[in-house]
């Protein structure tokens, strides 16, 4: 019975520290945070959580209304999940950020064990609704030119988090899923729970354990025997998420059983190499294999495994924005596909 008490007195110690972890970060980065709400105005702005946009393994989000009439995305955090970190990181990060391509957070409710963020609306949601066929929820098929802009905007804001702001911020987590299209199809970055602020100077990161997305997780972050984490670990999802757009589907397409596989990079490359045509969906004229094309050397340089073969995420910029007669061609990315990596993956923080 004793035991029993004492572990009931060390999870509430250990709740009562967590909980003052994230007070004294708020006490302390006043000026920096947002606007703060209690959780009776999440449910009023939300009308008792009524119109649900989407639902992950942090909680769910929810569409939700400000006095001034705006729509916002409510997302709303499960009791319990981690101990504060991904909360703190994610409204520490993204209060720093002000960028076209970086989604804004309006404000946060921290009341007990009541967590929530309030971030501007994104009336298209995520990219991967736009992007994989055999899972797209909307009839809308993104035109070669729009994908481009896109690309193009999702480097863009990843360059303002390595090279724009007041301190350096890695996000760990580029994914579609991660991407919202406003409704000009403008991408914003969001989701920033496993986000890490550095400073400028730094260049290789320490990190306990590895973080991202299985399918989209650079090889350092796993195993430092591929070299040092960096802002080039961000390239290189940056990169497999591109060919993801590119292809229409995942990159690992799993078929009945493991003899199917097809690793999508390694299949795209061949091609490439043996200047076939694509075999891509929806090519129409010049200007769509052009901005295909692109699109599919400027990931390749992205994926490769060795970090310093990588371009910087500014060097992407320019790579996306100047002529295709000046890309060099990319070496064969070294790494097959993950063979354990599941269909569905979601994110991981590995220790």
């Amino acid at each position: 019975m004793k035991r029993s008490s004492d572990n009931y007195m060390i999870f509430w110690k250990k709740k009562a520290s967590n909980y003052q972890k994230i007070e004294t970060f708020f006490r302390n980065n006043g000026s920096l945070a947002p606007k703060r709400y209690n959780y009776s105005g999440i449910k009023k702005m939300t009308n008792s959580f009524r119109d649900k946009l989407g639902e992950g393994g942090y909680g769910g989000v929810y569409k939700g209304k400000l006095l001034d009439g705006r729509n916002v995305a409510v997302k709303v955090l499960k009791e319990g999940k981690g101990n504060g970190e991904e909360f703190i990181n994610e409204v520490a990060s993204i209060s720093r950020t002000s960028h076209v391509n970086i989604v804004a957070l309006l404000g946060f409710c921290f009341e007990g064990s009541k967590r929530a963020l309030v971030y501007e609306f994104m009336s298209n949601g995520s990219l991967e609704k736009f992007i994989y066929e055999k899972s797209m929820e909307t009839n809308q098929k993104l035109t070669w030119e729009t994908l481009y802009q896109i690309a193009v905007g999702i480097a863009r804001g990843l360059e303002y988090l390595h090279r724009g702001c007041s301190t350096r911020i890695l996000h760990f987590d580029i994914k579609p899923h991660n991407i919202l299209l406003d409704e000009e199809f403008c991408p914003k970055i969001s989701d920033f729970g496993l986000a890490k602020i550095c400073l400028k100077k730094e260049s290789i990161i320490s990190l306990i354990g590895a973080r991202g997305t299985i399918g989209y997780i650079a090889p350092e972050v796993v195993s430092r025997n591929f070299g040092e984490v960096s802002h080039k670990s961000d390239v290189y999802s940056y990169g497999m998420m591109i060919l993801e757009m590119v292809g229409g589907r995942k990159n690992v397409d799993i078929g009945v059983d493991r003899t199917s596989e097809i690793y999508f990079p390694h299949w795209i490359y061949s091609r490439l190499e043996l200047d076939e045509e694509l075999g891509l969906k929806d090519i129409e004229s010049e200007e769509d294999q052009e901005c295909a094309r692109k699109m599919i050397m400027v990931s390749l340089w992205c994926i490769q495994t060795n970090p310093s073969d990588r371009p910087t995420i500014s060097r992407v910029v320019d790579m996306l924005k100047g002529s295709i007669s000046s890309l060099q061609f990319p070496p064969k990315p070294f790494l097959s596909s993950p063979r354990s990596a599941p269909r569905d993956s979601s994110s991981i923080l590995l220790s």
